[in-house]
């Protein structure tokens, strides 16, 4: 079997074996003898506040919040008070045929096989978005629904996600479209309001541009995120400071053979996934045919 299929096979599987195990406890401050206290703490913290109002409350539902904020319950509340108000705020998101989103194409992709030190290789390519063509909104669906699969698979709650955001090819024209509402949803698709675990966030192969582009999005980044923001301008070697090559394509000075396409990705996820993604999906809001 072509070892891409395998990986898209893995992309749905919520298999934990023991390397996970002490990836967890590195990555995400995981003990497997205490994790049922956490568990209950944050349970706990969902119907004594009232804050909130999620949609499940088992075990594995608040694993997804609490390995994204290193096991502190507190945090772990506030990621899903967040996450809860931007999908009560902006339910229309998620009324969309959750595998239909082919035409967004290579504005999203992603490296294989994922890094044990910067985890999954996510590509925001924005100047590849043909505006006339896509409205701004599926540009969101697609990282939505990325966003939502991963949330799901265990690994990436651990491995996280590492986010390169490619500016070339990014004009007036695209800019135009992004309003501050579409800036705060893509804000909160890049972690801050999502149970992924974000590494970091480099923006590459930027020009003047930057400055309208960035003007709009700041004002939505907590003070937290800063740190973990890194500007490269062209600069590759300043990239492969904190990203080994391997795991960056060619046309990032990289060495990576596997690179994914968003069409690629939604095609495969939609050929392998399983029952329990189905009714996710649907119990989200999705349409899934």
């Amino acid at each position: 079997m072509p070892f891409i299929d395998i990986a898209f096979q893995a992309e749905i599987s919520r298999f934990e074996d023991p390397e996970f195990e002490e990836c967890a406890r590195r990555n995400c401050n995981e003990d497997p003898k205490t994790r049922h206290i956490a568990i209950e703490e944050l349970r706990n913290m969902i119907y004594q506040r009232g804050e909130c109002n999620p949609r499940r409350t088992d075990d594995a539902y608040l694993l997804r919040f609490l390995r994204c904020r290193r096991f502190i319950p507190a945090l772990a509340h506030k990621l899903m008070v967040r996450y809860e108000d931007f999908r009560r705020k902006n339910m229309y998101l998620y009324h969309c045929n959750a595998f239909g989103l082919h035409r967004v194409k290579d504005v999203y992709g992603g490296t294989l096989p994922d890094s044990p030190v910067n985890g999954r290789i996510t590509l925001m390519r924005f100047g590849r978005w043909d505006s006339e063509k896509v409205p701004i909104e599926d540009v969101v669906r697609c990282a939505l629904v990325m966003d939502e699969v991963a949330a799901m698979q265990p690994k990436l709650q651990v491995l996280g996600v590492t986010i390169i955001v490619d500016l070339e090819g990014l004009s007036i024209r695209h800019v135009r479209h992004l309003t501050p509402t579409i800036a705060h949803h893509i804000v909160s698709l890049m972690g801050v309001s999502f149970p992924i675990p974000i590494h970091a966030l480099h923006i590459i192969r930027y020009s003047w541009i930057l400055n309208s582009f960035f003007y709009i999005f700041k004002q939505f980044i907590p003070a937290g995120a800063w740190e973990r923001l890194h500007f490269h301008g062209y600069d590759m070697s300043s990239l492969h400071k904190h990203i080994d090559p391997e795991y960056l394509p060619p046309e990032y000075g990289g060495r990576c053979r596997y690179v994914v396409t968003f069409e690629e990705w939604i095609k495969k996820v939609d050929k392998y996934k399983d029952e329990f993604m189905v009714q996710e999906l649907r119990a989200l809001g999705f349409t899934v045919k």
